[in-house]
C-alpha cells in the first residue's frame, strides 16, 4: 500500500493503482487497502471507479465494521473537502487509529491544512501542529 501511495504521489497512477489492487488482494480487501485503492482511481482520473469503492465500503459497513477513514481518503482524492472533513469526522468519534497515523503525515491531505478544520482536529488528535 505505500509503494502505491509513492506512485500516486509521483503521478505514476497507473503503478499507484496497480500496488493498491495487490494490497487489496494481499489484505483480505482490508478497508483501508480498499479505500486507498479508491484514492488511486480518484486521483488517478477514474472517478466512476472511485466512487463505486466509496459505495462498496458504506455496503460493507452493513455487514462489518469498516473505518471512516477509509472512505475519507477516497474523497480526499476526489478533492471533496467537505466530505473528507465529514468522515474524518467520524474517523475522529469512532477513535481510529489510522486517523493519528496517516492524516498529519500523508500528502494525501495535503489540501486541507489551510482549513481551520484541519488544525481544530489536530488539536483535538493531541497531535503537534
Amino acid at each position: 500500500m505505500d509503494l502505491g501511495v509513492i506512485y500516486a504521489h509521483k503521478g505514476k497512477y497507473i503503478e499507484a493503482i496497480a500496488e493498491f489492487q495487490k494490497a487489496v488482494s494481499l489484505s483480505g480487501a482490508s478497508a483501508l487497502a480498499t479505500g486507498y485503492l479508491g484514492y488511486g482511481y480518484a486521483i488517478g482520473g477514474k472517478r466512476n471507479e472511485a466512487e463505486g469503492k466509496i459505495k462498496e465500503l458504506k455496503e460493507l459497513s452493513k455487514q462489518r465494521y469498516v473505518p471512516a477513514f477509509s472512505i475519507a481518503v477516497i474523497y480526499a482524492g476526489l478533492g471533496q473537502k467537505d466530505l473528507v472533513f465529514d468522515w474524518l469526522e467520524k474517523a475522529y468519534e469512532q477513535r481510529e487509529g489510522w486517523l493519528g497515523w496517516y492524516f498529519l503525515v500523508d500528502p494525501e491531505f495535503d489540501f486541507l491544512r489551510a482549513d481551520s478544520r484541519y488544525g481544530d482536529l489536530v488539536r483535538r488528535l493531541g497531535l503537534p501542529q
